[in-house]
């Protein structure tokens, strides 16, 4: 049975994100998606509101499941006896990160793999931080998130408009 860890702080889940979760679950037997608070990293929802929203975007999915962490991702991945990590490509910077990242986990845990999955085309510009800048001026991201992101998009930076 192979059980994979699809890590990021998902803040806020987007199309982009479940689109790999998906496909990955179909590859393994157990998906994890795995909410990091990074308290390094200023995010604009809690740990429980991502994972929450994640929940919900992913609900209908029976073989992925959303656990919360913190810490090493590899020590992560190990605790609950995963045996690789999941990571999305978007673009040839994401790869050069995403491989040595690859590298410094196989140094911390030579028994642990690295799946990298190619975004869809249709979703290589998108990233939270992308959704969040626009979400926050009062842009339009419903074509970038499921809606109940986008409800909470909306309610978090409704503070200010009229």
């Amino acid at each position: 049975m192979l059980k994979a860890v699809f890590p990021g702080t998902f803040d806020p889940i987007h199309y982009g994100h479940i689109d790999i979760a998906k496909r990955a679950a179909s590859l393994v037997d157990e998906l994890i998606v795995a909410v990091y608070d990074r308290p390094l990293k200023t995010q604009a929802f809690t740990p429980e509101e991502r994972i929450a929203l994640a929940q919900e975007a992913l609900e209908g999915v029976a073989n992925i499941q959303v656990l919360g962490y913190a810490g090493l991702t590899v020590h992560f991945v190990q605790s609950i006896g995963a045996k690789a990590i999941v990571r999305g490509l978007r673009v040839g910077s994401d790869f050069e990160y995403e491989f040595r990242m690859a590298l410094a986990n196989k140094r911390l845990s030579a028994g642990i793999e690295t799946i990298a999955l190619i975004t869809d085309e249709e979703n290589t510009f998108l990233s939270a931080s992308t959704v969040k800048e626009i979400a926050s001026m009062g842009g339009d991201v419903s074509s970038m998130v499921p809606p109940h992101v986008l409800q909470a998009l909306n309610k978090r930076y409704s503070v200010g408009k009229s």
